[in-house]
């Protein structure tokens, strides 16, 4: 709030309860989402405040854009407004010693092999209660959640919370769907490759996903020897008869490009896994409208530790088969975890639906999540920008119906491409003391890395210096 006092300068008042929230990373990462912005609040990063302020007098700061240079603006009588930023770096120092960060040694080696969705975890420190789940002794003792519904072990408020964030993000079809919930998506790919197998045919389903596909699948169709159904490998060069299964991941992992169906046969079913389509990862373009649908917490709102996934089935049987599976594997869902799951889904909607409230940036999940996102993702494409060794996949800017801007996708992983120089790519990073995910394992060439981009800060920022270092010493920046 800003008062102006005639023939001074303007007293600036913080709002310390709600700073306190989210550390200083976050503040940097939205002020610098928002510059060069041409809609309201923030046109030109002007000052909002009791006084009036005319257009031309207002001076922007998208000219003098840094974290450590001051906000200005002139009011009409030519005083200057001045906002310090040393709070906020202040501010940051505070929340990194209360928070859960540690340091790194400068020779550690930093692990961005798998997909730990980590980097969400400042975000829920700031809602402090909000997610808080008190379940008494006595409750949770049956296995039956819901008897009515076809799925019996899907909590009522699970089901309420899922269709609520679908309908508030409009990322997926939810009217007239089964909902079937799981441990985790991993446990619903399982059971809809046995949903979708027909059983009374002499050769096993084929299971195929367009290369590069994600690593655990040809590990899932492989693991139980199922004669149900077999792994084939790339979509792209299936050419067998008989039934198929193909997989369509989109956003895909590893490389986070939007996808559709390859293989184009009679006799084929398929399941769209959906688990990053979400605001922070791409552009909402338009709401998923398949068969089968998969989506996960753990890369929806990073609690990958609940272990909670949840299909959304058109056909009833197919879904039958599906709580069949899960019935037999494990007799349901922990209902704990989807207590949780619930309570979590429904403080990231409200959080979205409040957007105009004071307060509404700062509870929006998603805009948190995309801010933190397109921050890491600038600071790895200038790492490399330069670079005549490795390579980063471009993503086209589209138009987002959640966020109602165009953007460009900003991937839970980046699929870095070695050039000329670097036959194994995993290797040359292993080799720096940098742990990635080899092409190989996506079916893919070597010189293709899977690297992590929602792992902690200090895992980020030791990685960033990694390549800084290289580049100093000329091996990613070869002549």
């Amino acid at each position: 709030m800003y008062r102006s006092h005639p023939g001074g300068l303007l007293d600036v008042e913080y709002d310390m309860e709600a700073l306190r929230r989210f550390d200083g990373q976050y503040w940097k990462n939205l002020f610098n989402s928002r510059v060069g912005k041409t809609n309201w609040p923030y046109e030109s990063e002007k000052l909002e405040h009791a006084t009036r302020i005319t257009d031309c007098s207002v001076k922007s700061m998208a000219r003098e854009n840094t974290e450590r240079e001051n906000m200005c603006g002139t009011t009409e009588q030519g005083h200057a407004i001045r906002l310090s930023s040393s709070s906020s770096e202040n501010f940051s120092s505070d929340a990194r010693n209360n928070g859960a960060s540690r340091n790194l040694s400068s020779d550690a080696v930093v692990n961005l092999d798998h997909g730990d969705p980590t980097i969400f975890e400042t975000y829920w420190r700031n809602m402090g209660d909000k997610c808080t789940v008190v379940l008494p002794g006595y409750q949770s003792l049956s296995y039956f959640a819901d008897t009515k519904n076809l799925c019996w072990f899907l909590e009522p408020k699970l089901e309420e919370s899922i269709k609520k964030l679908h309908t508030v993000v409009g990322n997926a079809v939810v009217d007239d769907r089964c909902i079937v919930v799981g441990t985790g998506s991993s446990q619903l790919i399982q059971a809809a490759l046995y949903a979708l197998s027909p059983p009374d045919q002499p050769k096993p389903a084929s299971v195929v996903c367009a290369a590069p596909y994600y690593s655990c699948y040809k590990e899932m169709a492989e693991f139980l020897r199922s004669g149900l159904y077999k792994w084939e490998g790339d979509a792209h060069t299936f050419d067998k008869d008989g039934s198929y299964i193909e997989m369509v991941t989109s956003p895909n992992n590893p490389d986070g490009l939007c996808r559709e169906a390859v293989v184009k046969k009679d006799g084929g079913k398929r399941v769209h896994d959906l688990a990053y389509y979400w605001p922070q990862y791409t552009p909402i373009t338009a709401p998923a409208d398949y068969d089968i649908m998969l989506f996960t917490v753990s890369k929806c709102t990073g609690h990958a530790g609940s272990r909670i996934g949840w299909a959304l089935v058109k056909d009833k049987e197919v879904a039958q088969k599906m709580v069949t599976f899960m019935t037999i594997s494990t007799i349901g869902v922990s209902k704990e975890s989807q207590h949780r799951a619930a309570k979590i889904l429904e403080v990231i909607s409200n959080g979205c639906e409040d957007l105009k409230s004071p307060n509404g940036n700062i509870d929006n999940f998603f805009h948190y999540g995309q801010s933190i996102l397109t921050k890491r993702w600038d600071i790895l494409r200038n790492t490399l920008k330069n670079s005549r060794v490795l390579s980063l996949a471009k993503y086209p800017i589209k138009y987002c119906h959640f966020t109602q801007d165009f953007s460009e996708a900003h991937p839970a992983f980046a699929w870095i491409k070695s050039k000329d120089k670097i036959d194994d790519c995993e290797k040359f990073f292993r080799g720096h003391k940098v742990l990635t995910r080899s092409g190989r394992r996506f079916g893919s060439d070597p010189k293709y890395v899977r690297v992590s981009m929602v792992s902690k800060e200090e895992d980020f920022e030791l990685f960033i210096k990694r390549l800084s270092s290289l580049n100093n010493l000329n091996i990613i920046s070869a002549a």
